[in-house]
């Protein structure tokens, strides 16, 4: 059975002073719905005070990327076990933004969607076309590409959102 997921991304903003937009959610949403899943997420450095914020309410917090190795020598990245760690129970991966500014192809975004389902994470794999793309009526060819290539194959349907 599918459930109905509403998730915001703050991307690139937010302070921990912005953490009562995460309390008030978190109050207006309360136990929630058995049917929906409401999910914010958060910057790195919120993850772990967002979801204090949101502790006894249904609001779950997710991370807005993950390196794919579990730990290294990586300064910057943050990895979906540090993400579940701090009380993430989604990821963001292959965001338009991060496969355009970052050059993550397909292959690193289902190795990103790998590293969330061992570290027990819903990922949320992002998929679609660039303006050109779309103008070229290239569409639904570059979206069945990015399928086939970031989809990890031992992912089951219910293992991951699109």
């Amino acid at each position: 059975m599918s459930r109905t997921l509403i998730a915001g991304n703050w991307k690139m903003n937010g302070l921990k002073a912005g953490l009562s937009q995460v309390e008030a959610v978190a109050t207006a949403i309360g136990s929630g719905n058995d049917d929906v899943t409401a999910l914010l997420c958060l910057p790195a450095t919120l993850v772990a005070l967002g979801s204090e914020s949101a502790e006894g309410s249904s609001l779950r917090i997710g991370g807005e990327t993950c390196h794919h190795n579990a730990k290294g020598a990586h300064t910057g990245d943050i990895s979906a076990e540090m993400l579940a760690d701090a009380g993430a129970s989604h990821v963001i991966v292959g965001h338009s933004e991060r496969r355009a500014d970052h050059g993550e192809s397909d292959a690193v975004v289902s190795a990103q969607a790998t590293a969330a389902l061992a570290a027990s994470l819903v990922p949320i794999i992002c998929v679609g076309e660039s303006l050109a793309e779309r103008e070229a009526g290239r569409t639904l060819e570059r979206i069945e590409s990015q399928l086939a290539g970031s989809v990890p194959e031992s992912a089951g349907a219910a293992d991951f959102v699109i």
